[in-house]
């Protein structure tokens, strides 16, 4: 186990953590959407409140990180990325000042527009979160001197919408379970319908991307690892628990069998791409690996005893906000 290893399982744990944590965040955006009750809108909003930007936290951290460990990674896939990463962050600001907003004037149109706001601002980066890690999983135009060589639409590939159309069905179903603890009443009803119905098209979509995955890059299966049947027990597990916990009530446990199966498809994923960064689809050989694509030695080390003194800090923060906005939110409770 070396530093550059060492990094590659942290930035792993960072963008799990976001996925676990501003997945629910996004997912409930996407539902507001559709939501019509004022009152229910006013639960969506004060639900994910609290805990929304500290939850962003564990994004900027993780490309914090991957600046900070693999540069070349960093700067190859942000310039390939460019177009997607503006409006990815365009999505997230006004996602941010939606929810700020919406309730300064107290007119229904103003509303309407600001929930329209936040909806797109949710559901772009639910889609192309997953796009840029279906693109990272097939492989980007990268050459010899690890430059890029691709175009935008070039991203916009059926494998990598059909991971796309995974993450937003994904998150979709976690923050449809996360609103099934935190409303009560006919909204919290409805979100355990609507998780029953999005969990279908999670499970239908990552049996669609696992087959299109062994046609598209059959490396990323290493069956002969052992953590590999580990990933896929804590997957098969997770997956499965979602609708046994949803129909018996558990609401807690369905949440937490979502959030497990977040992380064991990220788990295996980074393990697919092991000791690859960023695989190149002219030649495996022109990947960007752990090693070719890191800081020196001494960098990594000191900003490893950096990230070990602000993890727990960061973690300890997550919990205390969460311990402190526990139990259900109404419409007529203080905030957003």
């Amino acid at each position: 186990m070396d530093l550059n290893t060492l990094w590659f399982i942290l930035v792993a744990v960072l963008l799990a953590g976001y996925a676990v944590l501003d997945g629910f965040d996004l997912g409930v955006g996407v539902l507001h959407l559709f939501t019509r009750e004022e009152d229910a809108k006013r639960v969506n909003l004060k639900a994910i409140g609290p805990v929304w930007d500290g939850n962003e936290v564990w994004l900027l951290t993780g490309g914090g990180a991957m600046f900070a460990a693999f540069p070349a990674v960093y700067a190859t896939v942000f310039s390939g990325f460019y177009l997607a990463l503006m409006l990815l962050l365009l999505a997230l600001i006004l996602r941010a000042v939606s929810m700020e907003f919406r309730n300064l004037v107290d007119s229904p149109r103003w509303h309407q527009a600001w929930d329209l706001a936040f909806g797109i601002g949710s559901l772009l980066p639910s889609i192309l979160f997953g796009v840029a890690v279906g693109n990272v999983l097939r492989g980007v135009p990268v050459d010899e001197g690890g430059n890029w060589t691709g175009s935008f639409l070039g991203l916009l590939n059926p494998y990598s919408i059909l991971v796309g159309l995974l993450s937003l069905a994904a998150f979709v179903t976690h923050g449809a379970l996360y609103l099934r603890l935190k409303a009560d009443g006919a909204h919290a009803g409805r979100m355990g319908k609507v998780a029953m119905a999005s969990w279908v098209g999670w499970a239908v979509l990552y049996a669609a991307a696992t087959v299109a995955t062994g046609i598209v890059s059959p490396q990323l299966f290493k069956t002969g690892h052992p953590l590999f049947w580990v990933f896929s027990l804590l997957l098969a597990a997770g997956l499965a628990g979602v609708p046994v916990m949803l129909r018996k009530g558990r609401d807690l446990l369905a949440f937490l069998a979502s959030a497990v199966t977040l992380v064991a498809m990220i788990a295996h994923a980074g393990l697919g791409l092991f000791p690859r960064l960023v695989p190149s689809i002219t030649h495996l050989d022109y990947s960007l690996t752990i090693y070719n694509a890191s800081s020196t030695p001494r960098t990594l080390a000191v900003m490893l005893v950096i990230a070990l003194i602000g993890m727990p800090l960061v973690i300890g923060y997550t919990a205390v906000i969460y311990r402190i906005f526990r139990g259900k939110v109404t419409a007529q409770s203080q905030g957003y």
